[in-house]
């Protein structure tokens, strides 16, 4: 019965002390560490989109090439019906990370703003507190 007390006591200080240690300082240092990030995410977001699309247009043009080479009969049939399977496959990868991507992109927007505005917020009263002091 002593032994259980004292191991109870043990795991409520383990507890206690694992309570008292936060991630962050405080909301300020949040905000801070947070508005230095964001321009990060959008930024590669936005430059995501813009890779995706240029490897969208690689794929039109080779799509395009197939469908040609289709057209004058210079490929046979299975390799026709692979090569086909494979860039329709391609292409639909490539059009989903751009819609990810793009929604990415307006949630990072969205957000910038209204983080901006508790970051600005919070920084007046900030200093509303210090001249109380």
């Amino acid at each position: 019965m002593v032994i259980n007390v004292c191991s109870k006591m043990e795991v409520e200080n383990n507890m206690s002390e694992e309570e008292a240690t936060y991630p962050v300082k405080s909301l300020h240092d949040f905000l801070v560490e947070l508005d230095k990030e964001w321009d990060k995410f959008r930024t590669a977001s936005l430059i995501g989109m813009i890779i995706s699309g240029v490897l969208l247009v690689f794929f039109i043009i080779r799509f395009l090439g197939l469908l040609l080479s289709i057209r004058i009969g210079a490929r046979k049939f299975l390799e026709v019906i692979d090569d086909f399977a494979f860039q329709i496959l391609v292409a639909v990868f490539i059009i989903y990370e751009i819609s990810l991507l793009l929604r990415q992109y307006r949630f990072f927007s969205k957000w910038e703003q209204r983080i901006g505005s508790l970051l600005r917020l919070e920084e007046r009263l900030m200093e509303g507190k210090e001249q109380r002091t």
